[in-house]
């Protein structure tokens, strides 16, 4: 073990950095589609655990947006469709796309614009977990003896506009007798058809219900701060009561903020292994056995907040989709901050903003053209989506930021909303025209890099700074916080940086030693410090894929901004280890514990690494010395500890290459 990377992520996802943002973006015959605007479904399916497989026939009611002979739905490539008829019963004929999971259908007579339409689709199929998923790399779909779940994302009924279209829903699924099924919606009473049961599930308003659980036994429920919470777990059953107790925290924290929720009650689910983290769906949070293993309020904080965010107000495009990811991004820091205090939320901030980075030539308002999940597209919607929410509490203040969020939510439920709706709803709130900064933040890409000049002049009254700001955005105006260190307490002043130079003065009472621009990291910029995160991040990215020599480039782009950068140097080692190159990887290791040793545990686990660098090459009594200098640190990070310790009793031996 090399020490697990600072953020993980998932392999297959990564793998869109490869090939950069231009094969990242999603298919553009999709953008070329007549838009249906799907109002209802009727499904009826009939789920075999036995056999793994799924018969379903969906009545769809939708409305072409402009006058169209044909309608195209996407639907998984696992699902053949055997039948489609429309209101009179007539066969439409339909033809598939395997490359973007859709099924067209052309119709004998064109379709006017606005006429709702009618449309029953009969299919069949076998979702055992394996299948390619419409979201390369990652399962939204499987049918288990013991569990089963069908996701939206899955795309397991005939999807217009994945993620925008709200529609309601009538769900009626039959399972053998012995099974549940977990559903969004009303649950009406079970049909008991001898040896096989049908739930059914009314979801009345608009929004996404499409996602459903099969499982078995009983959950473990508990009420937390007033809020219900059913445990459907397996593998980690014994953490249900944890979970419950923290999803009741959680929801009532953001209730606080939000105002009342869109679900009273929440049902937890475990998934398998392959799925994302979590996934929340109105009423219910999948989540990822692995995540299950410890407590993780950020995941459930992120997962929550979605029950508004995206439940309850939607985007009215997918370029909007930084409305849903960034506030549930930025739902997990206020929760850290009111668990842990403003330190703590200062070092999520700090990692948001390096991810943002991450991705910094393509706006937000242009990341419907990335494809969903991957790095890009959560770089763009999550990352710099919460960075914007977060500048933006600072430029309109802490009450009138969460007064809009509120006021936002209320306005839109039940609804789409875009951009323009919120940057409305923030301007009548906080009373300021804040076009400038949604112009910037969302409508542009690039971030600034602040460079400062400064005069100090004795006054009458005191002393005088005449300063100038310069960076290389012409269109960027931001207000920016200077602070004037002086020989009694510091002082804190409001600028506005606006072009490529901006001048400021600012009258002091004190002598000032010192002028620190955005000293509490308010703004999204570069810096030194950001670029070498940014670098390295990045190179973690390539790392976790394979791609060790494209890691290696960013690895070297941190260093050379900072030559002495302990963490780009001990990834640089980790990647020579790999590679079994010991000799380069031990001078990495070595740099590294020379650099600055931030973060903390790259000490402790360069001693460990070389370590076994000196045990595979039988030098026993070096390793035991670095195994030693480990232990000496006591810094656990990662199981640290007990890593050194068991090499100090058995030495490392390389693994055996698989065959």
């Amino acid at each position: 073990m090399i020490a697990p990377l600072s953020r993980s992520r998932n392999a297959v996802i990564a793998a869109a950095l490869l090939v950069g943002v231009t094969a990242g973006l999603a298919p553009a015959q999709q953008e070329r589609r007549t838009r249906l605007d799907a109002s209802h479904y009727t499904i009826d399916a009939d789920i075999n655990p036995a056999t793994q497989t799924l018969n379903a026939q969906v009545r769809v009611q939708f409305t072409p947006t402009d006058n169209t002979q044909s309608a195209t739905f996407e639907l998984n490539n696992a699902l053949n469709v055997s039948r489609v008829v429309d209101g009179a019963n007539r066969q439409i004929p339909a033809s598939r796309s395997q490359g973007d999971s859709t099924i067209r259908l052309n119709f004998p007579e064109i379709l006017p614009k606005g006429q709702p339409v009618t449309l029953t689709m009969t299919y069949d199929g076998r979702l055992t977990g394996n299948e390619e998923s419409p979201v390369y790399g990652i399962k939204f779909a499987s049918i288990q003896n013991d569990h089963s779940f069908l996701m939206y994302p899955a795309r397991w009924f005939p999807v217009t506009d994945y993620t925008v279209d709200r529609f309601s829903a009538d769900l009626r699924i039959s399972v053998p007798t012995g099974y549940k099924v977990i559903a969004s919606g009303l649950e009406e009473p079970v049909s008991d058809n001898g040896g096989k049961l049908t739930y059914k599930f009314a979801y009345k308003q608009q929004g996404f219900p499409g996602s459903i659980a099969v499982v078995q036994g009983q959950p473990v429920r508990t009420t937390s701060e007033g809020v219900s919470t059913a445990a459907w777990f397996r593998e980690a059953k014994d953490m249900s009561t944890q979970w419950g107790e923290e999803t009741g925290k959680i929801l009532g924290f953001l209730t606080g903020i939000y105002g009342i929720a869109p679900q009273a009650s929440l049902t937890l689910v475990e998934t398998e292994a392959g799925t994302p983290n979590g996934y929340s769906a109105p009423g219910i949070v999948f989540l990822n056995p692995r995540a299950l293993k410890q407590l993780n309020p950020r995941l459930l904080a992120n997962q929550i907040s979605r029950q508004w965010w995206g439940n309850q107000v939607s985007p009215t495009t997918r370029n909007h989709m930084w409305l849903v990811n960034g506030p549930a991004r930025y739902a997990e820091l206020l929760y850290v901050e009111a668990q842990s205090g403003a330190g703590a939320m200062e070092t999520d901030v700090h990692d948001t903003y390096v991810e943002s980075l991450t991705l910094d030539n393509i706006p937000v308002i242009q990341s419907g053209r990335l494809e969903d999940y991957s790095p890009e597209y959560w770089a763009a919607t999550s990352g710099k989506g919460a960075a914007v929410l977060h500048m933006l509490r600072y430029v309109i203040g802490e009450d009138k930021f969460k007064e809009t969020l509120k006021t936002f939510l209320d306005a839109y439920a039940g609804k789409s909303a875009g951009t323009e709706d919120f940057r409305t709803v923030a301007e009548k709130i906080s009373g300021q025209k804040l076009d400038y900064f949604f112009l910037q933040w969302i409508e542009s890409s690039g971030a600034p890099e602040f460079k400062l000049e400064y005069t100090v002049f004795r006054t009458p009254k005191g002393f005088r700074v005449m300063g100038k700001v310069a960076q290389d955005l012409d269109t960027f105006r931001m207000p920016v916080e200077l602070r004037i260190e002086t020989e009694g307490n510091p002082e804190d002043k409001k600028t506005e940086v606006s072009g490529t130079s901006s001048e400021f003065v600012v009258e002091t009472f004190g002598k000032p030693k010192k002028v620190t621009i955005d000293p509490n990291l308010r703004v999204l910029r570069y810096s030194r410090d950001m670029r070498v995160a940014v670098a390295i991040r990045r190179g973690e990215m390539f790392a976790e894929i394979g791609e060790l020599t494209e890691a290696l480039k960013e690895y070297q782009k941190a260093l050379d901004v900072a030559r002495n950068s302990s963490l780009a140097h001990y990834r640089v080692a980790s990647v020579f280890m790999l590679q079994n190159n010991y000799q380069s990887a031990a001078n990495e290791f070595r740099e590294a514990l020379n650099g600055d040793l931030e973060p903390r545990w790259t000490e402790v686990w360069s001693h460990i690494n070389l370590g076994k660098i000196f045990d595979i090459t039988g030098q026993r009594e070096r390793a035991v010395n670095e195994y030693t200098l480990a232990v000496r640190t006591k810094d656990n990070s990662q199981g640290a500890l007990e890593e050194a310790s068991k090499y100090l009793k058995t030495p490392y031996e390389r693994p055996r290459p698989t065959q």
